[in-house]
Order: C-alpha cells, then structure tokens, then sequence
C-alpha cells in the first residue's frame, strides 16, 4: 500500500532541521524554491517575534530527486538554523561533550511541555525539552506539505487558509469565494478587511501588557474526488486522521470539520446537506445544496469541499513571567522566558495547511496508488470515470 508519510528531526537552536519524506511516486517535479514558497508563508504574520527576523528559512534537497524530478526513494530536506551559528547557542546545543559548564534551564513555563517532558524523560534540565517541543520543528512539516500540495495539485486539489479570529475579534463569514490572493497580501491573512485592523489592534494590546493571544485558523481544501478515507476501520476515517494531523499541532487544543459546534444547536433537518437532482447539476455530478459536513461524511471525502478548523491557545511563553515552581527545588519562582512571539494564529493558518495536505496526500496514495505519478494519475482518471449515478442493470 501507497503512504505518504514524514519523520522530522531537529532542536529549535540546535545545527539544523531535517525531515524525511517517503511514499512520494517517481516523476513529480520538486524543486527548493517551491518548498521556499511555503517556509516564507510560514514565517510571516504580524504578531511573529524576532526568531523570524533571523532565519530566512530555505530546504536544501539531499536526496530523492534528480534533475527536478522524484525518484521514488525517500526525500531528505536539511533546513539550517542560523540562530545556531552565534557562540552562545554552539555551546549550549553541542552534540558533543563541553568543557565548560552550561547554565541549566530550570524555570517551569505554565501552559508548555516543561513539567510534563523533564518527569517522562527524567531529567533536570528543561532545556532538553522546550528545544524540540518548540513550535520551530514545525517548519520541516510546512516543507513536508509543500511536496504533498504538489503531489495533490497533480488530481486538481488546492489547499488554502484563512484566519477566523484573533482574540475575541471575530472575521465575519466570507460570501462566496474567498480571495486567497488577499488573504496572502493581509499581516494577519484575514479574508475580512474591516476585521484585519481590530485584529492588529488586539495583538499590539496583547505585546503592550507582555502577553500572548490565541485563536481559530480555517483550512480549505477544494476539488477533492470522492472516497479518500474509509468509513469500514475507526483509523481509517479520515475526519479522525485529519483531526490528529490539526491537533498534533503545537498549542492547538481543538478541531472541528465543517460548522461541527453550530451544527449541535440545530435540528436535523437544518443540518445534513440535500443532494440536487441531476437536472441541477453545475459542473459536477452529486452536488449539494449546503455543505454543512465540511466535506466529510462517515469518514470519507463526499466531493464537496473539505473545512476544517483549529483552535489555538494563547503561546505558553509570555514576556510577562507567570508564577511557576523551580524544577529543582519545588520552590515557587518566575516562569523561564527566552524570547516569544505575542501571536502565531496566521502562521498556524499555515502550518495547518501542511498538516491537511500530508493527510491527504496519504489518503490519496492509499487510493490511488501507483509507483510513477503517471500510473498515480491514470489510477485517479479511471476512478473519476466511475462516479455517478449508477445505472441500473440491463
């Protein structure tokens, strides 16, 4: 079976990132500057700290293409951290044994993976932890997904973002068709222009009082052919692969497919999509008057376009320490604080799109298969083919 999956590796400020890409089919055209593309989407977006005025992120491919094409075997990209080259950061992250003494982190930060990871792992120094709980490793998902959207681009599948709230500033829903050309022009990649300047607002009111804001970021996937996922296994559903793939996330803490919570409030009848019949189809067969499922029903795609939602808290590391206990000692004491950002909603808008791309580029490949992207795209043409009403037997 085809599978489309990725290991990374790497600390925030250790030499370098590094993911591993394997199940892509040989033939498909990859290249560095389009997997620059999306770690420059990544790192934009107001409310960002200097972390990003320092590393301008771009992936050297070391393995799995030749001549602008894959090959079939595993894809390798190596991200360098330039924040690793400063003295300081080359003695604390040495992979090797120091001569001199290194200044432990003991500062417990409420909301992040302090506590939890130095009890699992045994250990008395933080700094083990937060460097690879930090949200920096996911630069080398944003790289993963760039191979998966083109990959998924091949079938007609675009994947896009969009902020929903920052704070209590909502966006109001857009009519019709979002203009991403604007959204990827907006510091907070909001659809809503009259909400875009609120938002700006709350963030500068957020880093005024040394704090952080969280918030919702929509994930749109659109021209996804019917049966990716299965409704047959519970982990073979994908509206339960998509929400891992949202929640494994840093610091988001909740999904929902579709408009999943306004759904509860109202009867069933205002909320499962009618079919049209096929006098009123447009440009596809099976369409819809509503798309209430997000795309989604018993685990599979329906045709329609997928949405999905993620809800973020508010970063874990504030200008303004928290009371905290000492790792050591017990001892009550001021949370650790290194640098931060006040808000990465529009950054996880991103970092949200590389996760649906992966899974369904997965799901895709465990459909369609195929060694070579073009037995991959004749296995999705002879599927298309068969979409349809079903025509009764002779």
């Amino acid at each position: 079976m085809s599978r489309f999956r990725f290991l990374t590796a790497g600390e925030s400020h250790g030499k370098a990132l590094t993911v591993i890409i394997e199940g892509v089919p040989a033939g498909l055209r990859i290249d560095e500057d389009m997997i620059a593309v999306d770690l420059g989407r990544r790192q934009r977006g107001y409310g960002r700290g200097k972390r990003q005025q320092i590393e301008t992120d771009r992936a050297d491919i070391t393995s799995g293409v030749r001549h602008g094409r894959t090959i079939g075997s595993p894809i390798a990209l190596w991200l360098r951290n330039k924040d690793h080259d400063n003295a300081n950061w080359r003695v604390r992250m040495a992979t090797e044994e120091v001569d001199e003494e290194v200044e432990r982190v003991t500062l417990l930060r409420p909301g992040h993976a302090d506590l939890a990871g130095t009890q699992k792992y045994q250990l008395d120094d933080v700094r083990q932890i937060l460097e690879r709980s930090s949200a920096r490793e996911t630069a080398m998902r944003v790289a993963a997904g760039a191979i998966a959207r083109a990959l998924l681009a091949e079938i007609g599948v675009a994947v896009h973002s969009h902020t929903i709230a920052i704070g209590d500033v909502e966006a109001a829903p857009p009519e019709g068709a979002i203009d991403w050309e604007a959204v990827e022009a907006s510091p907070v990649r909001v659809a809503d222009r009259e909400a875009e300047p609120r938002m700006i607002a709350a963030i500068d009111a957020a880093k005024e009082a040394l704090d952080s804001l969280g918030g919702i970021f929509e994930v749109r996937a659109g021209g996804l052919p019917f049966g990716l996922g299965a409704h047959v296994q519970w982990d073979r559903r994908l509206d339960g692969r998509i929400a891992q793939a949202i929640l494994a996330i840093n610091a988001v803490k909740g999904v929902e497919i579709g408009p999943a919570f306004d759904n509860t409030r109202k009867p069933g009848s205002e909320v499962h999509d009618q079919l049209l019949p096929a006098s009123q189809w447009s440009e596809r067969p099976w369409e819809r008057r509503t798309n209430r499922a997000g795309g989604l029903e018993a685990g599979m795609t329906n045709g329609e376009e997928l949405i999905v939602r993620g809800a973020l808290k508010p970063i874990a590391t504030l200008a303004r320490r928290l009371p905290t206990a000492d790792l050591l000692t017990g001892e009550e004491a001021q949370a650790f604080f290194e640098r931060a950002d006040t808000c990465v909603v529009p950054a996880a808008g991103v970092i949200g799109e590389a996760m649906v791309l992966v899974t369904l580029a997965d799901a895709a490949l465990e459909k369609f298969g195929g060694d070579h992207i073009d037995e991959f795209l004749r296995n999705h043409e002879a599927f298309q083919a068969t979409v349809g009403p079903r025509e009764p037997d002779a």
